[in-house]
């Protein structure tokens, strides 16, 4: 097994942040085999600072500060939904509906599963657009305009479509949870910044079939993306 120093992969690099491919399988704290630990010893960089989180089994694009000023000012970033936020995922099945928004409070349940209630008085907020594709199966292009844990993950078992691979959420089995983090937008210091991390892992997603729908693709944000209203931002 590679080292968490070679599995993680270099998107982007600026003065005051990297992007990395977090890979399958990394958690986000722990001393030994977490994001920190694994970006310290490629780098050899030791102040360095987590502005958001994935889930251990998504991979893909996730950013780090390499100051503390840097770090307050990409978190508010993300706390203020100032960056926009691409996945790409494989179903386990066709959603209800070929595209959309699903919104709803979310509930801890047992066992670490999470659950979309009709309520929304904070809601988690996820679009999508799916795409039928016979040599990979349904594709999802999915913008979260909320950061909840599970969000992505919930949405699509609310349709009726887990995610390909997760099993916790009813998906079925395959060699990876097919949840990729495929782009961040974003505008620091007064300066855009458009980064991509193309999937690495996984069958499908490496297949030529799948690398050809992604060529394919258009700007993620010339897309029709339906108008949604967020409620004002509360705190934590």
């Amino acid at each position: 097994m590679d080292s968490p120093a070679t599995s993680v992969g270099m998107c982007f690099e600026h003065p005051d942040f990297y992007v990395i491919h977090k890979p399958v399988g990394m958690p986000m704290h722990d001393d030994a085999l977490g994001v920190i630990h694994a970006v310290r010893a490629l780098t050899g960089e030791q102040q360095l600072y987590l502005c958001h989180r994935l889930d251990t089994v998504t991979s893909g694009c996730l950013l780090i500060a390499r100051n503390a000023s840097a770090a307050a000012q990409l978190s508010g970033l993300f706390a203020g939904r100032d960056i926009q936020k691409y996945y790409l995922a494989i179903l386990s099945g066709k959603p209800a509906k070929k595209q959309g928004t699903i919104a709803g409070d979310m509930k801890n349940r047992r066992r670490g599963q999470h659950v979309l209630m009709k309520t929304r008085e904070n809601p988690a907020v996820t679009q999508f657009f799916s795409y039928h594709r016979a040599e990979t199966g349904r594709i999802a292009l999915v913008k979260p305009l909320t950061g909840k844990t599970h969000q992505i993950r919930v949405a699509m078992k609310s349709l009726g479509a887990p995610i390909l691979g997760d099993t916790l959420y009813g998906g079925q089995e395959a060699d990876r949870v097919y949840l990729h983090a495929w782009q961040l937008h974003f505008c620091y210091n007064g300066e855009d910044f458009s980064i991509t991390c193309t999937p690495e892992e996984g069958s499908r997603f490496v297949s030529e079939a799948f690398s050809g729908w992604l060529a394919e693709q258009p700007d993620n944000r010339s897309l029709p993306w339906p108008s949604f209203t967020l409620p004002e931002i509360k705190s934590r």
